[in-house]
């Protein structure tokens, strides 16, 4: 991963680690996401340079428990990660798992 995925990634990482602990690295379409305790995933990273896209993307999968009545959002871009950006990203990926 280019330089700047992979310092994205690692945020991430630490966010969903430190929020989400019972949750299991693993990769999923050669990228980073994070599994429950029955294997299926909660939430993933994709890589702006994967996609050759100009941001990259933190997702929920369908494991995530972030419903709130008939439509959520389920992935987001990512340029940067400021503190703001990291304490949303935490607070869903808790929810997440709720």
């Amino acid at each position: 991963m280019p330089e700047h995925d992979r310092s994205l990634g690692k945020k991430i990482h630490a966010i969903v680690t430190a929020n989400a602990p019972e949750l299991a690295p693993r990769t999923w379409y050669g990228m980073p996401a994070y599994a429950d305790k029955d294997g299926k995933i909660v939430c993933f990273f994709q890589a702006a340079d994967k996609f050759k896209a100009r941001y990259a993307t933190f997702g929920f999968d369908q494991a995530a428990k972030l419903d709130e009545g008939h439509m959520w959002p389920t992935s987001f871009a990512l340029e940067e990660l400021t503190p703001a950006e990291e304490a949303k990203l935490a607070a869903l990926v808790k929810k997440a798992v709720s």
